[in-house]
């Protein structure tokens, strides 16, 4: 399980490079007037995130139960930033027909990175607090 979520964290990872590339890309960082997203919150969700992910690859390194809820605990302001930025993403995924002037960086972001992003962060979520329970280990 905890191999499975590493491969589920990468997946995620990857989802939200492209999500972050698209969103720099766009000149969501540039024009923080433009943008429904914060840079704070945008950068602070990637850092933690590949904060959480270090911690998760010393724990399969170093079989440590105390870095398993040291990456689960990194996790909870992760998913809550994120939840953060998918709420603030919503109104501008919705109001795609309505000319905004300067455009929104995220309203270029593709659904299905954003869907995909969402369902793999919080299947690792759970993969990884089962494992830090012990759930499925031997």
């Amino acid at each position: 399980m905890a191999i499975a979520s590493l491969i589920l964290w990468l997946l995620t990872a990857v989802g939200g490079f492209v999500l972050l590339g698209t969103w720099i890309a766009r000149g969501g960082a540039r024009q923080p007037n433009s943008s429904h997203l914060p840079a704070p919150v945008v950068f602070g969700h990637f850092l933690l995130a590949v904060a959480g992910l270090i911690v998760w690859i010393a724990y399969l390194a170093l079989d440590d139960d105390a870095l398993a809820w040291v990456a689960f605990v990194l996790l909870i302001p992760v998913a809550l930033l994120g939840f953060a930025m998918l709420l603030r993403w919503l109104p501008v995924y919705r109001a795609r027909t309505i000319a905004e002037t300067p455009e929104p960086a995220e309203r270029h972001f593709p659904v299905a990175v954003v869907g995909g992003h969402g369902v793999f962060a919080v299947a690792t979520v759970v993969l990884v607090l089962l494992t830090a329970l012990g759930v499925g280990g031997s």
